[in-house]
């Protein structure tokens, strides 16, 4: 017996497994040796990730955090300094690696999640000079994970772009739902694309393939990125496998995911009346802030548990449900049901 098979797993949207039609195009997927760049169905994928997003290559990662990385270092060098929020997941869950890796400062805004204020942005900026670290990129997180699956407006994103332009620095999304976020407010994927300089766009979120993330950019970055990418150790071989996955993800469950973000309205809806919302569900994540509530996280977490449901535990008074393919309409009902029972107590 799996996880998947004992609980109702609102943990994250990273639990999925493949679906019988995702395993089967693995099982069949045409490969290569990916080092020599001779798998055709890599390149098949990332041709296909650099279309949608108006870019001219893509490259294939094991990881989002892998992607990240990697854009980071081609839009700020050693000794300069990258500008993102304090709840960004590039700082927060990525284990230092821009320091680790690439030499890179960073410098955050308050978190604010997806409500981002483009002036404060623009007053962080360090031009060259007096032996100050210089700002050479700035970084938003599209959804926002910590920020609830918020969504960035396309008017916000506009505004740090010309934030960008005038500091003469890049612009970078760490697009791990940037999917969600095409659904949910009908942006075009070459919309988010003509906005930023590098993009890092995951598919085994809520996309429901097993592994990747690609990063996108200019055909120049992505030739260096490939570099970057060996010397971190994810030089790929026969990676068809995996890129098969993503593929049949693009073509399948891309649309689907505006019933994961119903599901995460219907959640928030139930446990409303507790008082623990953290904000609206825009897409599939659903915050909590229990800092009125009787039970902290993890105390909600244990009781939700011990009656089938797995949720994610963010803070001591911070937690986080996620919608995903695996979640079906009765176990959002049977979700809700039980967390409202906890809440109650």
């Amino acid at each position: 017996m799996t996880v998947a098979d004992l609980f109702i797993d609102l943990r994250s949207d990273t639990v999925t497994r493949p679906t019988a039609g995702m395993r089967e195009a693995m099982a069949t997927a045409e490969v290569g040796d990916d080092v020599y760049g001779e798998d055709p169905t890599v390149n098949a994928l990332e041709a296909e990730v650099a279309a949608l997003f108006g870019h001219e290559a893509a490259l294939f990662c094991p990881s989002g955090s892998m992607a990240n990385q990697i854009a980071l270092q081609l839009v700020v060098p050693p000794g300069a300094e990258l500008l993102c929020d304090a709840d960004a997941h590039v700082i927060t869950y990525e284990m230092g690696a821009a320091a680790a890796y690439g030499g890179i400062t960073s410098r955050t805004w308050p978190a604010v999640g997806a409500e981002i204020a483009p002036d404060v942005v623009a007053g962080m900026v360090r031009p060259d000079g007096y032996w100050t670290v210089p700002t050479r990129a700035i970084a938003v997180e599209q959804t926002h994970n910590r920020g609830g699956g918020g969504v960035i407006p396309l008017d916000t994103l506009r505004a740090l772009r010309e934030v960008a332009d005038a500091a003469q620095a890049a612009l970078h999304c760490d697009g791990a739902r940037i999917w969600h976020a095409h659904v949910a407010d009908g942006v075009p994927l070459a919309g988010y694309g003509a906005l930023f300089d590098t993009l890092s766009v995951c598919l085994s979120k809520g996309l429901g393939a097993p592994v990747g993330s690609l990063v996108v950019g200019s055909a120049e970055r992505i030739d260096r990125a490939r570099a970057i990418r060996k010397r971190m150790g994810g030089g790929l071989r026969q990676a068809g496998i995996l890129a098969a996955a993503g593929r049949y993800a693009l073509a399948h469950h891309v649309d689907r995911l505006a019933e994961d973000h119903a599901k995460a309205a219907r959640l928030a809806e139930a446990i409303a009346p507790f008082g623990v919302l953290a904000g609206v569900a825009r897409t599939n994540l659903v915050p909590l802030d229990l800092t009125k509530a009787s039970l902290d996280a993890p105390s909600l977490a244990a009781a939700a548990r011990a009656d089938g449901v797995l949720i994610s535990v963010l803070g001591p008074r911070t937690a986080r449900l996620v919608t995903h393919l695996d979640v079906t309409d009765d176990a959002v009902d049977q979700a809700a049901t039980v967390l409202a029972r906890v809440l109650r107590r």
